[in-house]
């Protein structure tokens, strides 16, 4: 149910700004209607736009209603809607996501290591391919070589705006784990899912 992933998103959200940080919404336009790995393989989504309009994409349609800081395109390729993956694709991340759903926010690109990523080339012209699709920041995590080739290699040049939506993200109050443990808002929710089940999973003793 699209409406109650928007609500969960929507009061997870809610408790992040709390406790003073900004969130990134992933994936969009929408990850879940596919079962292959982006960290893997590259998905394909044979759904058509409308499709994806009424399911997925209407969580990230209300979390950007609501204020949503940032947002995550996924290594999927949607081919009934561009013929580049999500993450890649200026029609997505352009047309969709800013034109059309009128998000203001940040776009951080998915890992640029994974191999969803690699129909784009080396490090480097992936990089250059999802900044110039849209992102604002580009993530390589888990290749040393390949940040430091794109590092030495990228020519491409920021937006302005692409550094005052970065600096939007800055944390608030600088509020300590600590501090946040102690507070009245933790401690009640820390009851609340203590309440649910008499041998809960979750770690948050008070």
């Amino acid at each position: 149910d699209p409406e109650a992933v928007a609500d969960l998103a929507h009061a997870y959200v809610s408790g992040m700004q709390k406790a003073g940080m900004e969130a990134v919404g992933k994936h969009f336009p929408g990850h879940g209607g596919i079962a292959a790995d982006s960290h893997l393989e590259l998905p394909v989504d044979p759904r058509a736009y409308a499709d994806l309009e009424h399911a997925d994409l209407l969580a990230f349609e209300r979390m950007i209603h609501y204020g949503l800081a940032a947002i995550m395109p996924a290594h999927v390729l949607y081919p009934q809607v561009d013929d580049r993956p999500a993450g890649f694709s200026a029609r997505w991340l352009r047309d969709i996501l800013r034109r059309r759903l009128e998000f203001q926010g940040t776009i951080f690109s998915d890992d640029l290591d994974m191999a969803g990523a690699g129909e784009a080339g080396a490090a480097p012209e992936r990089a250059e391919a999802a900044l110039t699709a849209g992102c604002d920041m580009v993530l390589a995590c888990n290749d040393r070589r390949a940040a430091s080739a794109i590092l030495e290699n990228l020519r491409h040049v920021a937006e302005p705006v692409s550094q005052l939506r970065l600096i939007r993200l800055h944390g608030r109050g600088h509020p300590t784990l600590e501090r946040l443990r102690r507070g009245p808002v933790w401690q009640r929710a820390v009851r609340l899912v203590h309440d649910y089940d008499a041998f809960p999973l979750l770690d948050m003793d008070i």
